[in-house]
């Protein structure tokens, strides 16, 4: 048995003691968080569930495996499915026939709560519209993790909440039509990016000024690195430490100024116009900005009317 196995030994004796008597109802899809970086960063309920489960649907088979060896939990090959981004319409019919078959299922994605920027949400929702049970397992989200430290309280936000938009397109043109949109948002802001992405989207994000950025890199692992700071200064950070580069990111954008947020903010509504018809492009305003959907559309139809002037002056033979 591993170190890591013999560790959570205990862990597991617990988590049957805690967790064992509860009902977990056969034929039921059971989404389990599992940690996103620290091992110890797992419930005593998720625990029991990944040792209890018939079969264990996982983003990469092998990461699961190791996860679940980590904790001495003993799956075969054969406990494992595949269910990834490129498959899972496909491989939620074959969830579906083990539920009905009275199999309990487990499914984790990779690291944190599934179906938040991981695979999970159509499994679960092919499951959902055949009317079979799903069961959530709450636990570790590297979202929540950094919005909790990131202290953002009374910054002149017109409401709380945040907005999630996971990551940012990789393409220069709309990443930066994204950020413009995002100037004037009332609410936090929370982004993922991958470590071969971050210099550029730090360039990006740094034409925000002194907009606060709070940077969680490698959140609860040995090197975890939590910083706030202006935006324009994300670039120079990551120059300050080759090591930087490395591993997960997750940022907070903090709200926007008081002074930005007088009122809806015409730029908004003109990017998604330009793209998407009328009703569409309010719908996304009204969630991004927060302002009533009925002042929007009002908004709308007047830059629709006058769009002819607002784009270039009239002519005259």
């Amino acid at each position: 048995m591993s170190t890591y196995a013999s560790a959570y030994v205990s862990a597991r004796s617990a988590a049957l003691e805690a967790a064992g008597h509860q009902n977990y109802p056969p034929g039921a899809l059971y989404v389990v968080a599992t940690p996103i970086g620290n091992l110890a960063d797992i419930t005593l309920r998720a625990l029991h569930v990944l040792e209890l489960a018939d079969i264990i649907a996982c983003e990469d088979t092998r990461h699961t495996q190791a996860l679940l060896r980590a904790y001495g939990i003993d799956k075969s090959s054969a406990q494992l499915l595949a269910v990834h981004q490129h498959n899972e319409a496909q491989a939620a019919q074959t969830v579906i026939d083990r539920l009905r078959q009275g199999q309990r299922v487990a499914y984790a994605s990779d690291a944190g709560t599934p179906a938040i920027s991981d695979p999970g949400a159509r499994l679960v929702a092919a499951v959902r519209g055949e009317r079979l049970p799903v069961v959530p397992l709450p636990g570790a989200s590297s979202v929540t993790t950094l919005l909790s430290v990131a202290g953002i309280a009374d910054e002149g936000a017109q409401q709380g909440g945040f907005v999630f938009v996971g990551f940012l397109s990789s393409k220069a043109t709309e990443r930066a039509t994204a950020i413009e949109v995002l100037r004037t948002q009332t609410r936090a802001v929370v982004m993922l990016e991958a470590p071969h992405r971050i210099e550029a989207l730090a360039a990006a994000l740094s034409v925000l000024g002194t907009r606060l950025i709070t940077i969680g890199r490698e959140l609860t692992k040995q090197f975890e690195e939590i910083d706030t700071l202006p935006t324009e200064k994300f670039p120079a950070w990551l120059d300050q430490d080759a090591n930087r580069l490395r591993g997960e990111f997750v940022l907070v954008l903090h709200p926007a100024p008081s002074e930005t947020q007088a009122g809806p903010d015409t730029r908004i509504l003109k990017l998604l116009l330009a793209q998407l018809p009328l009703k569409t492009a309010v719908k996304l305003a009204s969630e991004i900005t927060g302002e009533p959907r009925n002042a929007l559309y009002q908004l709308a139809l007047n830059l629709k009317e006058g769009g002819a002037d607002d784009e270039s002056p009239e002519t005259t033979p």
